[in-house]
């Protein structure tokens, strides 16, 4: 098994280093955090970010709002179907996604693999068919994958991991990879934790925002993250007891759990640079 840490999406809010901790500017800078898995049954991607048909016609498939408040950079090389045939893939080459949750910033890309089956939580799906209020309608783009032909859903059960909820045996995909149920930025969002050589990587989507989040004792965030995890949150309660526990574990050097969110930028630049 083989681990690519790939940034399929950029954003540069503005904010500067009170949103990404660091930037000297007016803007931000946010990535999309994926992985793309090298196995026996084929490749598996973690998440998609946005994908090909999201920098054709980003007005029909993208919400204004979030377009304009993430000021999203539209350019091709930040796919994950464009980062494949860098490395010598093709989109047929992608058997599997499993995806942390649905949100327009993760899920762009599903279309662009026609041949992969899709991995999701059993409430994430239902949440897109029930698209109440502002936020939900906004981040939910039916568009993204209204195309897809194959789906496998999942709930919670069987062996915890690490004390925490998991899938496992996902269906066509090695043990190695479980889905790890961590509600509170969605109703149906999941981390995805990989058994490899080198310890448990875990995939915590947006479940944190900033990498000072975890690792550390005296945990903090910039104002700017701050603010949009309690916008885009669906059940604050059950986001911040993940969080908590989810930095118990960061804490816990005896596991052998590295950890890492979607959207950090520094975060991202440390883990591709120990894949490589």
């Amino acid at each position: 098994m083989r681990i690519h840490h790939l940034n399929c999406g950029c954003m540069c809010p503005l904010g500067g280093a009170l949103f990404d901790g660091f930037s000297r500017g007016l803007s931000a800078c946010l990535v999309c955090h994926c992985l793309l898995v090298e196995t026996e049954q084929g490749l598996v991607l973690i998440d998609t970010g946005f994908g090909q048909r999201d920098l054709e016609a980003p007005d029909s498939r993208l919400s204004q709002f979030f377009i304009q408040v993430n000021r999203i950079q539209f350019d091709r090389k930040y796919t994950a179907l464009h980062q494949l045939e860098q490395l010598g893939f093709s989109a047929n080459d992608v058997r599997h996604i499993v995806v942390t949750h649905l949100d327009f910033d993760h899920a762009g890309g599903l279309e662009d693999f026609p041949e992969a089956t899709v991995h999701v939580m059993q409430a994430e799906i239902e949440a897109t068919r029930s698209r109440h209020g502002f936020i939900a309608s906004q981040r939910y783009r039916p568009g993204q994958w209204d195309e897809v032909k194959s789906w496998k859903y999942y709930s919670a059960g069987g062996e915890p991991w690490f004390g925490f909820e998991a899938v496992r045996n996902l269906e066509g995909l090695p043990p190695e990879i479980l889905m790890i149920p961590l509600v509170g930025h969605t109703r149906g969002h999941a981390g995805i934790a990989i058994d490899t050589p080198q310890g448990w990587l875990l995939h915590a989507g947006d479940a944190y925002f900033y990498r000072h989040e975890m690792g550390s004792p005296q945990r903090r965030c910039t104002p700017g993250l701050r603010a949009y995890q309690w916008m885009m949150e669906v059940d604050r309660q059950a986001r911040i007891y993940n969080q908590q526990r989810l930095h118990a574990l960061s804490l816990d050097r005896s596991k052998d759990v590295r950890l890492f969110c979607s959207h950090d930028a520094i975060e991202f630049e440390t883990f591709a640079k120990r894949s490589n």
